[in-house]
């Protein structure tokens, strides 16, 4: 029990900036913690429904889409944000798997990932604004969740792509059959619990979309990264926004 609070904590301490006491280092941690994902997603989602409770009504929509944007943004520390930025950069234009890799190492920023940022921030401010506000929490909750639980298969499918090991290589390719199932049912009972029958579409979006990503990763450099776990997260809470705001 105590290893599994541990793992549980370790999710929250890799995937958000909210403080967690300073834990003992354990092989294989991380893969284990990622069954706790869609856990995180739940509680983010939460907090994000919580501010939506405080300010619905008392704010202009633009508003409270931009600090429930802000709110999203640095509960994670922009982690998934960077991802995409990085993934952008290194698989914009035509470069070999080598090129890839070291780009996605580089800190700077560059055109093609300045403009994926852009884009994403964008995306979600105008589908969040859209959104009708009582389904608004449903669809937050749904997309943090689902976003989060892509790097499971993701995780369970692909293997490393690079030969050293980053925190990416902490969990691609070491995920075992059991975190997914677990952390398939969550993520399904969750969804399910404020969607309905209706969660069948989110969930439709998410697996076409880890599919798409797996397949166009394992083509492109014959595996994974920790960049590419982040632009996937993105992509999939982006579409499932734009699902909500197609709803209206």
């Amino acid at each position: 029990m105590k290893k599994l609070f541990e793992e549980f904590l370790v999710a929250f301490q890799f995937m958000t900036r909210i403080p967690i006491p300073t834990l003992p280092y354990r092989e294989g941690a991380l893969a284990r913690a990622a069954r706790f994902f869609p856990l995180v997603g739940l509680v983010i989602g939460l907090i994000a429904v919580a501010i939506d409770h405080l300010l619905a009504g008392r704010v202009a929509p633009q508003v409270l889409g931009m600090v429930l944007l802000t709110y999203l943004v640095l509960i994670t520390g922009a982690l998934h944000e960077d991802g995409l930025a990085d993934t952008a950069d290194a698989f914009g234009g035509r470069r070999s798997k080598e090129q890839i890799l070291s780009i996605m190492r580089d800190s700077r920023i560059g055109s093609y990932g300045a403009i994926a940022l852009t884009l994403s921030l964008l995306a979600r401010f105008i589908f969040i604004t859209d959104i009708p506000p009582l389904r608004l929490p449903q669809i937050v909750i749904a997309a943090s969740v689902l976003c989060r639980w892509t790097s499971l298969p993701l995780g369970f499918l692909l293997p490393y792509a690079r030969e050293d090991r980053g925190l990416g290589g902490q969990v691609a390719g070491r995920l075992p059959l059991s975190s997914i199932a677990w952390a398939t049912l969550f993520a399904a009972v969750s969804v399910g619990a404020v969607l309905g029958r209706e969660s069948v579409w989110p969930w439709a979006i998410t697996i076409l979309l880890t599919i798409g990503s797996a397949l166009y990763f394992k083509r492109r450099i014959g595996g994974i990264t920790g960049d590419c776990f982040g632009a996937a997260n993105q992509i999939t809470e982006i579409a499932i926004y734009f699902y909500g705001a197609l709803r209206s």
